[in-house]
């Protein structure tokens, strides 16, 4: 069953290609689907089937925008043009960019999102690949429809535009001595300059730029002209990081921006920066005992939850001491004459009687006692 297809609208341009949002419907009048569609003339016919194979390979990865379909589609555009198109899901929420000009980000957000990217870079990278062009146009808004769901975290962003990703290790077929970049200029790192090798750490320093970015609504360096900024990458200096960010936030990005790429880990090491673990509500943390073979969760609850609820204190009286309970009781006797001797000595007995009840009534109370 074939399924009419309609353009609906331009959803934007990349390095290339075209992309389109398009509409399809099925004859049986189900309820129509959309598809971001990306196409590429015959001259740019390497660059998509490469994309097209990567993502591929990623695909199931909760992180990463998916593909449909085995192979590219051919197609003929407006123009008469032959050309490939390659359907992927449809993200309604926009790029990146396009979120941050409408709202401003929480901390809360940006921990999140700089989360899910991290974990799209985890795919990646143990796939064998480099990103190489991480930026917020690349970073894909999609809508949660969980019920419940707050609006600091009803949304969730994926990696896509797979154009320019290179194996790890391998030298890159867009450097270029006029041009050393391995992807976009403002999102590349030192080393990717001066070398031109693809390296996974490239993608860390791209990340600090992304989440740099989402605090400050501004690009991560004042430059217009690419040369100013390649003499700052040559000299192998970093985006200036406000002091008004929060201190985690900051030595996370000093991490990202360390100088020395192996200093800045690997995505799963940043996944356990303070930076993300600070804050989770409602989150079991893993945490690896100093052995190494025994793992434990520990659930982490947001401080300001437990200090809304009141205070109870049960304040439980001691024990009365049973000597209390004695002394405010009367004081009762009783007294059991001794058996008589064998002679009979009144005058003794009286006596011993009357010192024995006395001596009791002093330990007992200081009570003097009359024993008739």
């Amino acid at each position: 069953m074939t399924s009419s297809t309609e353009f609906v609208k331009s959803l934007g341009k990349g390095s290339f290609g075209s992309v389109n949002l398009i509409k399809f419907t099925k004859p049986d009048g189900s309820k129509p689907y959309y598809h971001a569609v990306k196409s590429s003339n015959a001259q740019d016919y390497d660059s998509l089937y490469n994309e097209f194979q990567i993502l591929s390979k990623l695909r199931d990865c909760p992180r990463i925008v998916q593909t449909f379909g085995t192979s590219l589609q051919r197609g003929v555009n407006d123009n008469g043009t032959r050309v490939y198109n390659m359907s992927m899901e449809y993200a309604a929420g926009g790029s990146l960019t396009s979120f941050m000009e409408t709202r401003s980000l929480t901390d809360t957000m940006i921990k999140d999102f700089t989360r899910m990217i991290l974990e799209g870079l985890v795919s990646v990278h143990d796939h064998g690949y480099v990103h190489c062009d991480l930026k917020p146009d690349n970073l894909l808004v999609f809508p949660r429809d969980d019920v419940g769901v707050t609006k600091e975290v009803s949304y969730e962003l994926k990696l896509s535009d797979f154009g320019m990703s290179t194996e790890a290790g391998e030298e890159s077929v867009f450097w270029d001595f006029d041009s050393p970049y391995l992807g976009t200029p403002l999102y590349m790192s030192p080393e990717s300059v001066n070398y031109g090798v693809a390296d996974t750490s490239l993608d860390l320093w791209s990340l600090g730029c992304v989440v740099l970015e989402m605090y400050t609504r501004q690009p991560p360096w004042p430059f217009q002209d690419s040369e100013e900024l390649l003499c700052h990458l040559l000299d192998e200096k970093a985006p200036e990081i406000p002091e008004s960010l929060p201190w985690e936030a900051r030595q996370f990005l000093q991490t990202c921006f360390a100088r020395n790429p192996v200093e800045r880990g690997s995505a799963s090491d940043l996944l356990k920066h303070p930076f993300l673990l600070r804050g989770v509500s409602d989150e079991k943390r893993v945490m690896v005992t100093a052995a190494g073979s025994r793992i434990k969760s520990v659930a982490v609850l947001k401080s300001r939850v437990i200090m809304k609820k009141p205070i109870r204190v049960k304040i439980l009286p001691p024990k009365t001491p049973q000597f209390k309970k004695v002394l405010n009781r009367p004081l009762r006797l009783k007294t059991i004459p001794p058996k008589p001797p064998g002679f009979n000595l009144v005058f003794v007995q009286s006596f011993c009687l009357s010192v024995s009840v006395c001596s009791v009534a002093l330990l007992l109370g200081g009570r003097w006692c009359r024993a008739n």
